[in-house]
């Protein structure tokens, strides 16, 4: 925990459920003139630059503002950022602002303050917004939180040029360039060439790395996998509809694609696709650059050569998986105006552009009209390696969160029961039949529905 320097000021240390933060009236608090304190749960970021960052746009709002601040950074790490939304929900009293991860706007919904009011103001400023966001947040029409810029990562592919080329025949560069022109060759990434790419990688001892159990990175390379066949489990209505020809065909396709990837990728754990790239035991990986920017620092001859690009494309489009995270403010908040009235300010251009560039690239905002900062055209090696982690454009590519349109109350179960991935572990570990696979599907997802 932190504070802002006031004199003769002791803040005190939240516990597991946290402690409130006391409050004095605020005046124009939209014209951002504050007063009293505010109590901060922010994300720990995986990059620590990006803590710094934050550190000095919400102490500087602070002092500029005669707002004393007590900021807690929260690791991810263990749950731990779960189990302090769970205790500070339960006990009604902690902090004021915090940092929910993808799917805990729907579970807190009715503690939560609605934002419709800073979203009208972001919107108007800024323009388009990721629908995935309005999917995620957007409750009953109402606007429950604030899609964070600290924090929300897509995970598109990151691939070894060298590689790639030599046992693929793919020049990623070329496909996907550093600029805002296409690739004549761009069209050509989709799931067959992947398929191949992965054959040629593998039989040369670089299969990519592609996990399958129970955790983010699997199930969302998984779901980008499903929604770009048009394969899904539950549609937005909550029907059931796993028994299609779709779902049979990602599922031979799987098939056919896990013969080429590590025999133990059902056994890896989140980090595992990280070390398979960061080792040069691998050719491609789906993440975000946190990877790159790990062999940047340990193993350089790899960075050197890690190029990111979109995902492949399928029959109903090309998907990147997307993990947004959300700024939310209690109910039971005592300062509410502040705590609003600092999250609209970070969430301006110039705050994004300084969180974007202290994480080297990693932070997404979420309006397309933020995806031009130039971090992403400079960072390197090799240079504009990071140009196309945010959506441009030129990639015809849609960001999405896997188990999506499923009503977001049995998509959670979905995702974080890893469904999808457990389905092709049956057909390709257990060599189960696919309808026999399907009919499995239908009466977990039938448990779902009920919840």
């Amino acid at each position: 925990m932190e504070g802002n320097g006031f004199p003769r000021r002791t803040l005190l240390r939240a516990g597991a459920a946290g402690v409130a933060a006391s409050a004095l009236p605020l005046v124009n608090v939209h014209g951002q003139t504050s007063g009293g304190k505010l109590a901060l749960g922010l994300w720990d970021h995986w990059v620590p630059a990006g803590n710094d960052a934050m550190r000095k746009l919400v102490m500087e709002w602070g002092q500029k503002n005669r707002v004393e601040i007590q900021l807690d950074f929260i690791t991810s790490v263990g749950n731990k950022n779960l189990l302090t939304i769970a205790a500070e929900s339960q006990a009604k009293q902690g902090h004021d602002l915090l940092s929910f991860p993808t799917w805990e706007i729907h579970a807190q919904s009715r503690l939560l303050e609605p934002m419709d009011d800073v979203m009208t103001r972001l919107q108007e400023r800024y323009g388009a917004i990721n629908p995935i966001t309005k999917y995620l947040a957007q409750i009953g029409g109402k606007w429950m939180a604030v899609p964070a810029v600290s924090g929300s990562q897509n995970k598109p592919a990151i691939g070894r040029i060298d590689l790639l080329k030599q046992h693929a025949g793919i020049d990623v560069q070329e496909m996907f360039p550093a600029n805002a022109n296409p690739g004549s060759k761009a069209a050509e990434w989709n799931w067959d060439t992947f398929l191949k790419a992965a054959e040629g990688t593998h039989k040369a001892g670089f299969s990519f790395g592609l996990p399958a159990g129970q955790f983010t990175d699997a199930t969302d390379w998984i779901g980008s996998l499903f929604r770009g066949f048009g394969a899904e489990l539950v549609n937005a209505k909550g029907d059931i509809t796993a028994k299609s020809d779709n779902v049979r065909r990602v599922l031979e396709y799987s098939q056919r694609l896990f013969a080429f990837l590590p025999a133990d990728v059902f056994s890896w754990d989140d980090a595992s696709n990280n070390r398979a790239l960061i080792s040069g035991r691998s050719a491609l990986i789906f993440n975000p650059p946190s990877a790159w920017a790990v062999a940047k620092r340990d193993a350089p001859q790899v960075a050197e050569q890690c190029w990111c690009f979109p995902a492949p494309a399928g029959a109903q489009g090309r998907f990147t998986p997307y993990q947004p995270y959300f700024w939310g403010v209690w109910s039971f908040s005592r300062n509410k105006s502040a705590a609003k009235a600092l999250i609209e300010h970070l969430s301006q251009r110039e705050q994004a552009a300084a969180m974007v560039a202290a994480s080297n690239g990693y932070d997404i905002p979420p309006f397309a009209s933020m995806t031009d900062f130039d971090t992403w055209e400079k960072e390197g090696p090799p240079p504009g390696t990071l140009y196309n982690y945010p959506l441009k454009p030129h990639q015809k590519a849609e960001q999405f969160i896997a188990c999506y349109p499923a009503p977001p109350e049995i998509a959670v179960q979905m995702y974080n029961q890893g469904i999808q991935a457990k389905m092709i572990a049956r057909v390709v570990q257990n060599k189960e039949p696919i309808d026999r696979t399907i009919a499995w599907a239908e009466r977990e997802l039938e448990g779902f529905k009920r919840g």
